[in-house]
């Protein structure tokens, strides 16, 4: 693995662990996973299935440390892997297609983050329950969907500045 690389994963990722950290709570403690955005950046600045599973896993630990959701532990080190992995399966997908620009990047974001908040939900549920009796659908609606207007937003402002930013730099990131 290239060294600039690992420290550009390394940034993104800490990047993520400071929003997710700043970001206020919406519902019953839950906050909208700006670490989600960064790890969904990583992907698609790197795109190789090594720097998937680094980054993926890296993510899932840390959110899992900040997490202040009852049993969001368990839940984010299921989430963070299978939703970056389908994130990346996406991402080849529409690569060879229509190629990877702002608005492409910022759609692969909102499923993306649809697909994080149902399989976090989901795991919790499973693992501990809800709090409040809420269902899954319900938390959905309330928190992810506003998470995913807000991940998207996020993605739309920062993919173009770093790409950019990359392109005057000699780190190699595969840019479309």
């Amino acid at each position: 693995m290239n060294t600039k690389v690992l420290v550009s994963l390394a940034l993104l990722v800490g990047i993520g662990a400071v929003l997710h950290t700043v970001v206020p709570p919406i519902l019953f403690g839950m906050k909208p996973d700006m670490m989600l955005t960064m790890m969904f950046l990583a992907i698609l600045l790197f795109p190789s299935i090594k720097n998937v599973a680094l980054v993926s896993l890296t993510t899932a630990v840390i959110s899992a440390l900040t997490t202040s959701f009852p049993g969001g532990q368990i839940a984010n080190l299921i989430d963070k892997p299978i939703t970056a992995f389908v994130f990346f399966a996406l991402f080849m997908l529409v690569k060879k297609a229509t190629g990877i620009k702002t608005p492409v990047a910022a759609a692969l974001t909102a499923v993306g983050t649809l697909v994080s908040g149902t399989v976090f939900l989901s795991a919790a549920a499973l693992i501990v329950g809800l709090p409040g009796g809420n269902s899954v659908m319900a938390l959905v609606t309330a928190v992810v969907l506003p998470a995913t207007v807000v991940n998207t937003i996020v993605m739309v402002v920062i993919y173009p500045i770093v790409q950019s930013v990359l392109k005057r730099t000699n780190i190699k990131a595969k840019l479309s």
